[in-house]
Parts: structure tokens; sequence; C-alpha cells
């Protein structure tokens, strides 16, 4: 392998237009210079305008994946997004914790950019039993915490009180997304995204880019959280990366579909 090319996996659905899921994480991958390998937790049947129809891989088919990766190729890093259901998240588990794996970057993908469920009940409590607490780092956004914890979010104040709710049952580092604030707080020039780890907040702001195809934002963001990990960056250095990453490929101003459009992930 050519030097400092790190293997990074992820654990994700599919996405039939290449915006969102395996397809963005591949494209984050590779523009950063790192070798992407997949585990298809689901097919999903979407476009940027919705989700018609997810079906998930059979349990079979997911062990197999990991087998098949982890016994060839051992990630540097793994980034988790759309699980499917609660039994393929409890092989998921298993299988990490067998193979020790490390740099465990979670993004719970519990519905899609258009706002269509991804994930039930059932998934999201294996989500948070099984997932959460072998992570480094979980990321949602405001709609994925609020679900999580059950609260509104309506300001910084309150993300970082989901943010504490949520350190609560994982033993990495929580990442609240603030960049679908709403309210008056949406109005500011900057998003804020709130970094609970090890104790301490950690802020951090950019400017909001006025461009409205943002599908995948999510996957493309924990996908470079993993490639920083991988390359021994801590958590903190990881997410500036990411975050200076993601501001370039929204700032690409990229447009293709007829609803919230996919990016463009290179230069």
């Amino acid at each position: 392998m050519k030097e400092n090319v790190k293997p990074i996996l992820s654990v994700a659905g599919s996405d039939s237009v290449g915006g969102a899921g395996i397809q963005a994480d591949i494209k984050t991958v590779s523009a950063l210079g790192h070798y992407a390998m997949t585990i298809v937790t689901a097919v999903t049947a979407q476009n940027t305008l919705g989700v018609r129809l997810c079906e998930a891989v059979s349990p079979e088919m997911m062990k197999a994946q990991l087998e098949a990766v982890f016994e060839d190729i051992p990630p540097e890093s793994v980034k988790i997004g759309m699980v499917g259901n609660g039994q393929n998240v409890s092989i998921i588990a298993d299988m990490l914790i067998s193979y020790n794996a490390k740099n465990i970057v979670c993004d719970p993908v519990l519905s899609a950019t258009s706002g269509d469920r991804l994930t039930g009940d059932e998934g999201k409590k294996a989500l948070t039993e099984r997932i959460f607490p072998i992570a480094d780092i979980i990321t949602p956004n405001i709609p994925e915490a609020e679900r999580l914890c059950n609260m509104q979010i309506k300001n910084i104040s309150d993300m970082e009180r989901a943010a504490e709710r949520l350190s609560a049952i994982t033993s990495g580092a929580v990442l609240i997304k603030g960049g679908h604030m709403c309210g008056e707080a949406a109005e500011a020039a900057n998003a804020v995204d709130i970094l609970l780890y090890e104790g301490e907040f950690y802020r951090f702001t950019s400017p909001r880019i006025n461009n409205p195809n943002t599908h995948g934002t999510g996957c493309t963001l924990s996908s470079a959280i993993a490639c920083g990990l991988a390359e021994g960056k801590d958590i903190p250095e990881a997410v500036r990366y990411a975050k200076e990453y993601i501001a370039k490929v929204i700032g690409n101003n990229f447009d293709i579909g007829h609803g919230r459009g996919s990016m463009w992930h290179f230069d």
C-alpha cells in the first residue's frame, strides 16, 4: 500500500443517486487520499427528493462482509452510518469488538436529508445500547439529537445539554452538528457545532454557506473525521479537519438533482 494511505471502512447504506451513504463515504475517503472499504447495511431506492424503499441486508450477509474485510485488510478507522435494523446492529457491534476495531465514528443516521425515516425505534435502541458504548465519537445532527435525547434543541445551551445526556451512554466524544438549527439562532451568520470531549466543550464556528444542495453532508463529515483519526489526529483535530473539508465541499456549489442536491467531493 502507498505510504500514508490508510484503509478506512464505511458501514452504511447504499444511496441510489450517490450523494449520501456508502457512495458519499467512498468519495470522501478517496478525496482525502485514503483507501475506502465498505459494508453495505441496507439498499435504498432514493434520490434528492426522498426515499422510496429501504431494505436491510440479511444477517448472514452482514456477518460475511465484516469477516471478509477484517480478515484481509483491517481498517485504521471505521465509520458507521445507517445501520438498518436491530439484529444487524448487534452483529456489527459483536464483530467490531471481536476484531478489536479502532477509531470508531458513529453517525447515527435516523433520517435522510429529505426527512424520510431510515432507522426505526428498534434500530435506534440497538444503536444506543450496542454501538454508542464502543464508539470513539458520535456525530448526531440536531433532529437526530432531539430524537435520541427526547428534547427540543433551540440554542447552543440546548446543544450542550444534549451532548451531556448522550455522553452518559457513550464512552467517546459527542459532536452535535448545528446546521439544522431552527428559529432565531439559525439567523446568525455562522453555524456552530458543539463537541464534548473528555469533559470539555469545544465550539466549531463556520460561516453559513448559501447552498441548498447538502444531500450527504453528515455522511461526508463523519467519513472525514474517520480519515483524520486514522492519520493520528486527536478528536478535536479530526473534527476541525473534517469541518474544513465539508465547508469546501459545500462551497463547491455543485448543482445536480431536483431536490436537496448532492455535493462535489473533489477539487
